[in-house]
């Protein structure tokens, strides 16, 4: 009797044990899915998609509502359907946050092919295809491709031309200046579209430096039509010509940039800062007058056909109105606020008196072409 009796007092402990670690175990399960419930998801790594777009792809796997489990189990995800993305990495920020980050497919360029947009990582690599063209990534014509495989490279024609691309892709996006189109022609030199406006590279050489200079003067160009000519820029040569549309009556002035430029340095007086220490950058002279920014051949190109910037005792500030002979010129139509009227940046003889006009005979113009 006393055998049995402990036998029953032992179940019911071992059955209180057991409730007892059900009840605990219970409740640490309860804890552990309300404190780690995510209740906020960031998103990172997309241009393309949505927050809630990449949420609704990324998180479709069981226990993503949960901040731990959701890393623990699905800290990476490959797609093999989703457009320009490769697939999205999860993780914790906090016990209710995580993050998940897109694997974007990296595309350089595109070119048209059939009736799609078949677009290539830097390698050649065909990546996506679309109906659609994405204006964020550069569009290439002239790049002759015999047929596309996805995943493989693109049979392009022209060993040089792929480096090109990327080069300039490359370019395109440190300088945020997207053409509207890129084409090479059959000798494989290089024009590129903005609105209006055609910008003539030439052949693959000195890209950075014909850029940077394409950077400074397109702003000045808006609303303008004709065609910017860089192909002779060099290590010695730093001449572009804008050839504009103005039409019948229109008359281009002729500029030489690389004169200009280092006739204006030459009479630039600054290089001192407001305590007047000389950097040889600062905006005022060693007697502390404002004199304008250092001029540099961005600046002068920049300028279009205005010869002005200088003051009456010949030296440059940038915001004089005359030009380097002490001719009236005016302020700087280039920086006019509202652009100034379409056509009318090359003629500055309405304002002038007869003996100024004097000075813009046939000899100072080209009559077809304005040089920066």
């Amino acid at each position: 009797m006393k055998s049995l009796k402990m036998k029953l007092i032992y179940r019911k402990h071992k059955k209180a044990i057991w409730g007892a670690l059900g009840a605990v175990l219970l409740a640490g399960l309860v804890f552990f899915f309300s404190y780690f419930h995510v209740t906020n998801v960031e998103v990172m790594g997309t241009t393309r998609y949505s927050d809630e777009e990449i949420k609704t792809m990324a998180l479709q796997g069981a226990f993503t509502d949960n901040s731990v489990l959701a890393v623990l189990l699905h800290s990476r995800v490959d797609v093999q359907d989703v457009p320009f993305v490769e697939g999205f990495n999860i993780t914790s920020l906090s016990h209710n946050s995580i993050c998940v980050s897109v694997r974007e497919k990296k595309a350089v360029g595109c070119i048209p092919y059939l009736d799609s947009y078949v677009y290539f990582d830097r390698n050649g690599t065909f990546i996506e295809s679309s109906k659609n063209r994405d204006e964020l990534v550069p569009f290439f014509d002239g790049i002759e491709v015999s047929h596309v495989i996805k995943g493989e490279k693109l049979p392009i024609k022209g060993s040089s031309v792929l480096t090109t691309a990327v080069a300039l892709s490359t370019i395109f996006q440190k300088n945020n200046a997207i053409p509207d189109h890129i084409e090479f022609d059959a000798n494989y030199q290089i024009t590129l579209t903005y609105g209006d406006v055609k910008v003539m590279l030439g052949k693959d050489e000195y890209l950075e430096d014909k850029m940077t200079r394409v950077s400074a003067i397109l702003p000045k160009l808006s609303g303008k039509k004709g065609i910017l000519h860089l192909e002779n820029v060099n290590d010695n040569s730093k001449t572009i010509t804008f050839e504009q549309d103005l039409g019948e009556d229109g008359i281009i002035q002729s500029v030489d940039t690389a004169a200009a430029y280092e006739n204006a340095l030459a009479n630039w007086h600054g290089g001192y800062d407001e305590e007047g220490d000389y950097t040889g950058e600062g905006e005022y002279d060693e007697n502390l007058n404002y004199v304008g920014p250092k001029p540099t051949e961005e600046s002068i190109a920049a300028n279009g056909s205005w010869l002005g910037g200088y003051m009456e005792d010949g030296s440059y500030t940038g915001y004089g109105q005359l030009d380097k002979d002490g001719n009236y010129v005016g302020p700087n139509p280039n920086e006019n606020s509202d652009g100034g009227d379409e056509g009318d940046t090359t003629d500055y003889t309405e304002d002038y008196s007869d003996t100024q006009e004097e000075d813009y005979n046939e000899e100072d113009y080209s009559g077809d072409e304005e040089e920066y």
